[in-house]
């Protein structure tokens, strides 16, 4: 990370390291941990709090997977970060749920730059109305946006498309990048990278149903 800054001509100390937790052994997030790692990526709201609860101190706890609205409450209540909010029922949710708690996590926009029908995110032609809505209708502190580039397709551009929408809304976090193409992510002006399998290695494989 620090060399793909400086070859991008930026402080390495702007871009933020999220390690990718989600699905992984505890004997495999221990010795991250232990070396000093404070910001950690998950999936789903429940597996997080089951691995994290008792262990929160001195951690920043990202959500980078898909939210649903019956469990805006509990994320509200439990992560430091929110990337994914993407439509506007669940951004009426968080309100309503950061204004019932008197808290809010720092929020992103979610951006389904490749148009993918199985991903989440909203789509980039409608990406700066929902922004605007999201900040004026909902009153919901949105800093920055979020992708996950299509795995078949060059993410430069992606992550080109992604800083261009956000300069335009006057947006300064960019979430990209994750492990086989962090450096192009910092290239294009990512502030936070998503990396678990270069950190972890690959997520244990859930047991095949017998014949």
């Amino acid at each position: 990370m620090s060399a793909a800054a400086k070859a991008a001509g930026r402080d390495p100390a702007e871009i933020e390291l999220v390690a990718v937790s989600k699905q992984q052994p505890w004997e495999a997030i221990e010795p991250v941990l232990s070396a000093g790692q404070l910001v950690f990526g998950e999936n789903r709201v429940q597996e997080a709090q089951s691995r994290w609860t008792g262990r929160r101190d001195g951690l920043r706890l990202h959500l980078i997977g898909p939210l649903q609205t019956n469990k805006a409450r509990d994320a509200v209540g439990f992560f430091d970060v929110i990337e994914t909010v993407d439509r506007p029922r669940l951004a009426r949710s968080l309100a309503d749920e950061i204004q019932r708690a008197g808290r809010s996590p720092r929020l992103y926009i979610q951006v389904n730059t490749g148009e993918e029908p199985q991903k989440a995110g909203v789509a980039p032609t409608e990406a700066d109305a929902f922004i605007a809505a999201a900040i004026r209708e909902f009153s919901l502190p949105i800093e920055g946006l979020m992708c996950v580039p299509p795995a078949d397709e060059p993410p430069a551009m992606h992550f080109a498309l992604l800083a261009k929408i956000a300069r335009r809304n006057g947006l300064a976090k960019l979430s990209m990048g994750m492990s086989a193409d962090f450096e192009a992510a910092i290239r294009f002006g990512a502030t936070s990278v998503r990396v678990g399998s270069a950190l972890f290695g690959g997520r244990p494989r859930a047991p095949s149903a017998a014949a």
